[in-house]
Order: structure tokens, then C-alpha cells, then sequence
């Protein structure tokens, strides 16, 4: 196991640790001595296939296979088989300018798709503002049971729509997913209690869940291990953008109040669902299987990319990971092999981050809008007062993704959520109560645009899960954890503990200490694991 907080590749390339599982280990990869003709050997000490790849490209040559290429032969089933090519090599220009193709072609449409589920997922903030709970005979501990049916159903979705999705494939699986939850979300504009409630809130979270772990099980297809993170912070980017959007949105939609009889939330699920329906119709067209079947009547008869393209893109996946091409991506994950990654202990360090991390946030994130209001700002002003938040949230995902990378650090950078969150919480919790409504909008909002380190906790995993079977549960593994967490954090707010929430806050300063010491323990555990 490599320490995912250290090394650049990050378990891209280990020691096979599962039955079936080919992967190579990186001694098997490594010739005894590889050289870079007319410029002499090239270092002994990389750890991954990428640091041969970053030394050639220092030396401006190509990216060659290294050791014994029958490690990176696919099986024949293989989608790409027929574009495999141990000898072929191109330029490093070559393939910054694919893999742009592939950012507008690719990443882009599944940030489209991620900003759908949270404007489905997420608009439930907005709906708030608009007195959907007095509208429904409701109060603070009825949503808090709604978010926690919704969040049981979505972590208990995740497992099994990653099977589903690798056995039909994500790209007719995610759009089915899509289409689905639009229905159900825009039959929310007909609640009419607790009971409805608490349907609509199950079903969201049964057909919703796995939608994340499925789009990075599509994107790996297209990206190397490194590419990932960079690609999953434009994920996050987009989920945060759609609070920005959905604000404007709401804005203009909850002043129809009144129209028909209907209430202004009653229009904002309707209209949003909608959006996300025809998103995912188009989806279903519009996402090829693989980097080497793009042809189709909707993409062009020609597809996206020429043959040389599709050459690089498969050469390069299997060279950055071999473990890719052991499953075709109709493929499904035996039992035996989904027990083998289910009791893999040494990702257990980063499941039990994901069960805690983002708590100390979360429920301020939850009660935003809610919170707002209850100092004395009024609905149009409360959706518009989101956005910094928002903003600020997107600039910390990029600024602390890239560093990571930058310092080829992980856990040490992901503790600076915590190091953020604690003072804040302090703050809130000695707060008085006769502080200024911009005081708690200022600390709440400072609050909810944290660091969000989640894009580099899946790469992560992602990357060290071994081979594509056990990557799939991994994944959801993790997701499942944090799904989790929002269980636990939706319930911590409670409303014979507002408006102040002092009970809450003192719950949040505990778990964000004890994250530091589960940050700190996770780092010490791998460097440990690889001394």
C-alpha cells in the first residue's frame, strides 16, 4: 500500500493484493537500468510509471513503455484492445492538447450533470427560505428526520448502483439515474406533510445515491491517476456553483408565490426538476462508452477523436495504471472480489476520515438559510446573502487541491479544514446573543465556505484501491462513510437548541478535535505502512 499523503502516483501501480487482480508491482515494472539513448540512464529511484513519464518530458522526448510490455496488455475483451500499442509513443504536446479535448468534451458535460443533482439536491435550502415548513405544518426536528431518511437511503444506494453501474456501464446507467430523481423532484411541488415529505426525501436519496462514485468510475476512464484530482476539484466546483446559480434562481422563481395557488418553493422544485430531466435525457445520448466509441448518430458518425487520438488516450491510461485494462467497462465486480476490497483494512484509515471530517461544517451548511432568517433578514435578501459563501468555498477547493499536488502532500493539507473550522466554531459558541445580524452572517458564512478537501480524500482512494474491481467499491466505500457523516450532522442542530445552538456547537468543536488527531494518525499510519 502506498501512503496516499506522500506519493505523487499514489498507489497507481502496487503489488497485486487481490485474487484476479494482475496488477504489477512497481519492481516488476522497473527495468534495472533504463536509459534515454545519447543522454544516458535514467533515475532508479521512481515509484511509478509517472515519474518516468515526467523525466522523459524534461528531456523532451516521448513517453515510452518501460520493463516488459506484455504488463500492460489488456484483455481481449477490452474496449480498447485494438488501439494497444506497446511500441507507440508521441509527443508530450500531443497529449496536452487531448487531454483539453477531453476536459471539454468529457470532464465538462459531467460537471453539467453534477450541477443537476445538486440543484435537485440542494434547492431544499432555498425551498426553506420560503416557509415550506409552516407551509407544511412542519419544524426544525421534522427536516432533520427528512435529511436523515434522505442521507440513510443515498448511503445505502451507493454500493449497489457502483455494481449496477459497472455491469450496464456509468454512461447508460448515470443518465437513467438522472431522468429518474427529476420525476420524483418535481413531484415535491405537490407535498402536503411529514409524510410526503419523508416519501419524497427516501426516494431522492435511494435513486440519487451512487450517482457521485459513478461519474468518477466514468472519469477514470478518460484520466490518469494524476489528472484525477484536478478534474474532481472542477466536479466540486460545479456543485458549489450551483448553490451560486440556484440563488439567482430562487431569487426570481419564489417570487411566483401565489401563482395558481401555489406556494413559491411549490414552483421551485417543479422548474428545477424539469432542468435536471431534460439534462439527463441529452446525457443519454450525448456520453460515449469509452475513449474508442464515441461514434454515434448524436456525437457524428466520426466520433470525437481520430485514430491516432484514441492510440494515445488508450496507451497512456494503460501505461499510467495496467490494472485499467483487466475489466472491460460492461464488466461486472464478482462477490469474491467485492469481499476482498470490502475487508482491504488498509483503506479503512481514509473511511473513518470520511465519516468525520466534514461534520463540523455540515450543519451550518444545512441551516444556512434558515439561520439568516432567523436574525431578521427576509427571504429575497437571505438567498442573495448565500452566494460568498459559495464563492469562497470555490476558491478554497481549487487553492487547496492545487497545493496538494504542488507539495505532494494530502492528509497534512486536508487537516487545514479542520484547522479552519475550529476557531469558528469557538466563536460561534461564545457568540452573544445580542452580536450584529452581520456578525453571524460573517461567521456562518466563513463557516460554509471551508476547505473543502473531499476532491483530494476520493483521489485518494481512487488511487490506491488497487485495480479497477476493487477502485469501484473503494470508491463507494468512502462515499458511503460521508454519506454518513451527513446522517450525523443532520442531527445535531435541534430545535429545542436554537437559535443559538449551544448543545450543537460544543458537539462540533469535539469532533473537529478529535479529526485532528484522525488526520494526524492517518498520515503516521502510512508513512509506517511504507517505511
Amino acid at each position: 500500500m502506498k501512503d496516499p499523503s506522500k506519493s505523487k502516483a499514489d498507489s497507481n501501480i502496487h503489488p497485486s493484493r487481490y485474487p484476479g487482480d494482475n496488477t504489477p508491482s512497481v519492481s516488476s515494472l522497473e527495468s534495472p537500468a533504463v536509459y534515454d539513448a545519447g543522454k544516458g540512464p535514467l533515475p532508479q529511484a521512481f515509484t511509478s510509471l509517472a515519474d518516468h513519464k515526467d523525466e522523459f518530458q524534461k528531456r523532451g522526448r516521448t513517453f515510452e513503455t518501460f520493463g516488459d510490455p506484455s504488463l500492460y496488455k489488456p484483455i481481449d475483451t477490452y474496449e480498447g484492445k485494438h488501439r494497444y500499442d506497446p511500441e507507440f509513443q508521441w509527443e508530450p504536446k500531443e497529449e496536452k492538447k487531448l487531454v483539453r479535448k477531453l476536459d471539454i468534451k468529457i470532464c465538462s458535460w459531467v460537471c453539467l450533470m453534477f450541477f443537476a443533482l445538486q440543484l435537485d439536491r440542494g434547492n431544499i435550502s432555498q425551498a426553506l427560505s420560503d416557509n415550506m415548513l409552516d407551509d407544511l405544518h412542519m419544524n426544525t426536528n421534522d427536516y432533520n428526520t427528512g435529511q436523515t431518511i434522505f442521507y440513510l437511503f443515498f448511503l445505502a444506494a451507493e454500493l449497489p448502483s457502483q455494481l449496477i453501474s459497472k455491469k450496464l456501464g456509468p454512461d447508460n446507467w448515470i443518465p437513467v439515474q438522472m431522468v429518474s430523481w427529476s420525476l420524483v423532484a418535481s413531484l415535491q411541488s405537490l407535498l402536503s406533510g411529514r409524510s410526503s415529505f419523508f416519501t419524497c426525501r427516501a426516494l431522492l436519496g435511494l435513486i440519487e445515491g451512487g450517482f457521485i462514485p459513478d461519474n468518477i468510475l466514468y472519469l477514470s476512464y478518460f484520466y490518469t491517476g494524476f489528472e484525477l484530482p484536478a478534474r474532481l476539484s472542477f466536479f466540486w466546483v460545479a456543485y458549489q456553483s450551483t448553490n451560486i446559480t440556484s440563488a439567482f434562481l430562487a431569487f426570481g422563481i419564489l417570487r411566483m408565490r401565489g401563482i395558481n395557488g401555489m406556494g413559491g418553493w411549490r414552483w421551485l422544485f417543479a422548474l428545477e426538476g424539469l432542468l435536471t430531466g431534460l439534462i439527463g435525457i441529452i446525457s443519454y445520448f450525448y456520453l460515449p462508452p469509452s475513449p474508442t466509441q464515441t461514434k454515434s448518430w448524436f456525437r457524428g458518425k466520426e466520433g470525437w477523436f481520430n485514430e491516432r487520438e484514441e492510440k494515445i488516450m488508450v496507451n497512456r491510461i494503460l501505461r499510467d495504471d495496467p490494472s485499467k485494462g483487466d475489466m472491460h467497462n460492461r464488466q461486472a465486480i464478482t462477490p469474491k472480489l467485492l469481499w476482498y476490497a470490502l475487508s482491504d483494512y488498509d483503506m479503512w484509515p481514509l473511511y473513518l476520515i470520511g465519516l468525520s471530517w466534514l461534520i463540523p461544517n455540515y450543519p451550518m451548511t444545512q441551516y444556512l438559510t434558515l439561520q439568516l432568517k432567523a436574525v431578521g433578514f427576509k427571504t429575497f435578501e437571505t438567498n442573495l446573502l448565500t452566494i460568498p459563501a459559495y464563492a469562497l468555498f470555490i476558491i478554497q477547493l481549487l487553492f487547496w487541491t492545487w497545493v496538494s499536488e504542488k507539495t505532494n502532500q494530502r492528509f497534512l493539507v486536508a487537516l487545514v479544514s479542520q484547522i479552519w473550522a475550529l476557531p469558528l466554531l469557538v466563536a460561534l459558541e461564545v457568540l452573544p446573543k445580542s452580536a450584529t445580524a452581520w456578525t453571524k452572517w460573517t461567521l456562518s458564512s466563513l463557516l460554509v465556505g471551508h476547505p473543502y478537501v473531499h476532491a483530494i480524500l476520493v483521489a485518494i482512494t481512487s488511487r490506491n484501491a488497487g485495480s479497477v474491481r476493487t477502485r469501484t467499491v473503494a470508491s463507494a466505500l468512502y462515499n458511503m462513510t460521508v454519506q454518513a457523516s451527513n446522517v450525523i450532522g443532520s442531527n445535531i442542530y435541534r430545535n429545542n437548541d436554537k437559535p443559538l445552538y449551544r448543545i450543537g456547537n460544543k458537539i462540533l468543536i469535539a469532533i473537529c478535535v478529535y479529526n485532528f488527531l484522525l488526520f494526524i494518525g492517518a498520515k503516521l499510519f502510512y508513512v509506517q505502512k511504507n517505511a
